[in-house]
């Protein structure tokens, strides 16, 4: 039976040993390598080229984010799974707009982390449940604010700064009558009754 080779980017000799003996119940699975830091982890993937790398996000020295850029620069071709305590939306995006395959929280549970890293070997990816949520919601919220004109989404943008319909107005050089009808028109697109919530929902979808 074919297996997968596994690589596991990790500082903490702890945590490395756990992951290590949990993926090595895995007949399917084979531990080809364990790094501490980025640097290091970005040289044994060239030379073990494994099927998977799962990568810890807080790092000293090269950060996750820091060792997912130069591996995908390097042109490092492995799934790449980032396995943190993180659940911060903006480390999430980060990250897989960098290009991970995958974004688990460390206290996920042993069979499903087993389960998702196969799915994410398997062509898939590999989101613990409270990640997929927040990237469901932020799909949600980018299609409602798609559907904003060219316009609208000028005004919001002015109105996440902070800024007043006056200030909107002198700044867009329209009149404030007409930043109100589009506010109105904003708001309802957006299905919220209130500035405030139209800032939230923009900030959000930009992971901020």
């Amino acid at each position: 039976m074919a297996t997968w080779k596994i690589m596991i980017v990790d500082d903490h000799p702890l945590m490395r040993r756990g992951i290590h003996q949990l993926l090595s119940f895995e007949s399917d699975f084979e531990i080809v390598g364990e790094a501490s830091n980025g640097a290091d982890a970005l040289q044994l993937a060239s030379e073990a080229e494994p099927d998977l790398i799962l990568l810890d996000l807080n790092m000293k020295g090269m950060s996750g984010l820091d060792t997912l850029n130069a591996m995908r620069a390097e042109g490092i071709q492995s799934c790449i799974v980032v396995l943190t305590v993180s659940d911060s939306k903006a480390d999430i995006r980060a990250l897989l707009n960098a290009g991970a395959d995958g974004y688990l929280l460390k206290d996920t549970e042993p069979d499903e982390l087993i389960d998702l890293l196969k799915q994410a070997l398997c062509g898939g990816k590999a989101y613990s449940e409270q990640v997929r949520e927040y990237l469901e919601d932020n799909d949600s919220q980018e299609s409602l604010l798609d559907s904003l004109t060219d316009r609208e989404m000028q005004i919001l943008q002015e109105v996440a700064k902070g800024f007043r319909n006056k200030q909107i107005a002198e700044s867009l050089f329209i009149s404030e009558a007409t930043v109100k009808v589009h506010m109105k028109s904003l708001l309802k697109k957006l299905q919220v009754k209130s500035r405030t919530a139209a800032t939230v929902l923009y900030l959000e979808a930009q992971g901020q």
